[in-house]
């Protein structure tokens, strides 16, 4: 007892030392206050403060923190909208100056929340109401795009950062919703009908072509082969004149009558109508008299041709 009564100064030097010796952990720093006033901050791990004088007046967070929202919005055409969003935020850096922002800047971190949440939603509503509720649902990047440049200046002031806003879900009024989906369904059934009246167009259109290609080449064959037949006629009555005049011929040089070549042209004739005739009746007189009567105009139409052509 008397020895520790000669050295009690070190035990209090001992529990002074070990009063003035505080922990930060990881992801936060201290901000450290003597007498009320602003001092300095410290960073994680161990730090010796001055004991009873130096106060660890918060300790401020630099991770990434979020928040959910929900809120009402109003459109250009007074159409209530729903957000459901998730609001990422995060504090600037561990810059002492950035750390004195965050300390002080608000009473408490409620303070804070409220301040920011009602931020961004303002901006919100303030960026709907200059949109009509069909363009709302296509506007989710735009929207996150409009707050960030918004207030990214007003939360530096604040020493804080927003990183991300995700908005998870825009709804409307069922009213609303109801009518939306008949004005879909009414797009996708006038969608539907103007693809199948196209589908019809096309498909008369290629019917048509192809009934005019037909008719084309149908009339390209025929016109080939009406030349073709007229072709054969001639060479046809052009090997018969032949014929017939070398019959004649012969039949002057044994001094017999041409007369016969007409006859037999007149009996070939009977007999390529009976053989060939498809039921169609012809009238033909086959006694001499008639067949006398026939040659005889036979042979006045042949005498007739060399005076028309005089």
């Amino acid at each position: 007892m008397p020895y520790l009564a000669n050295y009690w100064y070190i035990i209090v030097i001992v529990l002074l030392i070990f009063a003035g010796l505080k922990t930060i952990n990881q992801g936060y720093v201290g901000v450290i206050t003597m007498f009320g006033k602003y001092r300095r901050v410290i960073r994680p791990g161990l730090n010796f403060l001055i004991p009873f004088i130096e106060q660890i007046s918060r300790r401020v967070s630099v991770q990434n923190r979020s928040v959910e929202m929900e809120f009402q919005a109003v459109t250009a055409d007074q159409a209530n909208v729903y957000f459901k969003s998730m609001l990422l935020y995060a504090v600037q850096n561990d810059n002492e100056e950035t750390i004195k922002k965050v300390a002080f800047k608000f009473l408490s971190e409620r303070d804070l929340m409220q301040a920011l949440t009602r931020t961004i939603e303002g901006t919100i509503r303030s960026f709907v109401a200059t949109k009509r509720q069909a363009e709302i649902l296509g506007l989710r990047k735009e929207i996150v795009e409009y707050v960030k440049e918004q207030i990214d200046h007003l939360l530096e002031d604040w020493g804080y950062h927003l990183l991300d806003l995700q908005i998870n879900d825009i709804t409307f009024d069922k009213v609303i919703l109801d009518s939306m989906s008949k004005v879909v369904a009414s797009n996708n059934l006038k969608a539907a009908a103007e693809n199948e009246g196209q589908a019809l167009l096309i498909t008369k259109t290629k019917a048509a072509e192809a009934e005019g290609n037909a008719i084309k080449i149908a009339a390209e064959a025929e016109r080939q082969a009406a030349q073709l037949r007229g072709q054969g006629v001639a060479l046809f009555r052009e090997e018969v004149a032949k014929g017939m005049s070398q019959a004649a011929e012969q039949m002057k040089q044994a001094n017999l009558d041409t007369n016969v070549i007409l006859f037999s042209m007149w009996t070939e004739a009977i007999k390529n109508f009976a053989e060939v005739g498809k039921g169609n009746v012809i009238f033909l007189d086959g006694s001499s008299e008639g067949m006398q009567k026939t040659m005889n105009q036979i042979m006045g139409m042949l005498q007739m041709k060399p005076i028309s052509d005089r």
